[in-house]
């Protein structure tokens, strides 16, 4: 069982920074793909960003491209989400998750765990 607890999230007008984190709670983080979604009431969760186990690899959606950067330290079983540049659209609930698989994958339906998630609100 892998136990997964964002952090980081918060308030920040338009044009600022968020750095998200993601502390799990198991040795084998190292072995497992790494996610980040968001989602808004009503709507589909969306893909943010993935990394690959050795955080050699990396898959960011068409809409952060540029503005944010995942990475992964897993010598501390933690994952990070640097968010730049920030737009009222980007308000959501960003949710971690971890993937039981050697691929990255941009489909939340292929992660087994998830966290709680964190609210990001971007004030215009």
């Amino acid at each position: 069982q892998v136990q997964l607890v964002e952090s980081g999230g918060g308030l920040v007008q338009a044009g600022g920074s968020l750095r998200l984190s993601c502390a799990a709670s198991e040795r084998t983080f190292s072995s497992s793909t790494m996610g980040w979604f968001r989602q808004v009431p009503g709507k589909e969760r969306e893909f943010v960003a993935a990394i690959n186990r050795s955080g050699g690899y990396t898959l960011v959606g068409a809409s952060m491209k540029g503005r944010f950067t995942i990475s992964r330290d897993n010598g501390n079983n933690a994952l990070y989400l640097q968010m730049n540049s920030l737009k009222p659209e980007d308000t959501a609930v960003y949710y971690c998750a971890a993937r039981r698989g050697i691929y990255t994958s941009d489909r939340w339906a292929e992660y087994d765990y998830w966290g709680q998630g964190t609210q990001v609100t971007v004030s215009s």
